[in-house]
């Protein structure tokens, strides 16, 4: 059996009566989980219980691990991502391909064109990642290095700046950020922009 990297975010819906929780600290630490098909029964800041084999990365365990085993304590684990990886995109083939699939969809999908020498591009990529866990899986976000695609797509996406992100629909570009700014502030032009798209 091989190891699974467990990332979960706690949910103040998923505490049963009889456990404090402080939701001040939204983090968890990241779980080995040995054995595959274990089922997850508690959660803090410290670890996740499972009935199977635990090892905690990045975090302590402590002797209420046992105790909460046999006391029980979720009944419900939040299951949604902390980050979801952009998918690449390296050819126009499959930047059309891509395209193509979110129309048949009849869904919006984001661009993010970057360069590996643009630092603001690798500061705001994880960022980028969390953000597209809130949308996934209904919105799919895709990241493109302009050094690694033909320079056809990228004057067809109208690119001239890096970072830009890029929401398209119905195969047509729909609306665009230019990160030039500060990471958070980009993230929450992108989500308004997003949020703007699903309005219409």
């Amino acid at each position: 059996m091989s190891d699974v990297l467990v990332r979960l975010r706690p949910s103040p819906r998923t505490l049963r009566a009889g456990i404090s929780r402080d939701f001040r600290r939204p983090t968890l630490g990241n779980l080995l989980v040995s054995g595959s098909g274990a089922r997850a029964f508690s959660l803090s800041r410290k670890a996740l219980v499972f009935p199977g084999k635990i090892r905690v990365v990045g975090g302590r365990s402590s002797s209420k691990l046992s105790a909460w085993t046999q006391e029980g304590s979720l009944q419900e684990l939040d299951d949604s991502p902390v980050s979801v990886e952009l998918h690449p995109v390296c050819s126009e083939t499959q930047f059309d391909r891509v395209l193509a699939e979110a129309q048949q969809l009849e869904e919006p999908v984001i661009f993010v064109w970057m360069a590996g020498w643009c630092r603001k591009c690798i500061y705001l990529k994880p960022k980028l990642e969390k953000l597209a866990a809130d949308y996934y899986p209904r919105l799919r976000f895709y990241r493109i290095d302009v050094n690694t695609v033909p320079h056809k797509l990228v004057a067809r996406a109208g690119v001239t700046k890096m970072p830009t992100i890029q929401l398209w629909k119905d195969s047509k570009k729909q609306a665009e950020i230019i990160g030039s700014h500060k990471a958070y502030l980009v993230v929450n032009e992108v989500r308004q922009m997003i949020e703007n798209e699903d309005a219409m």
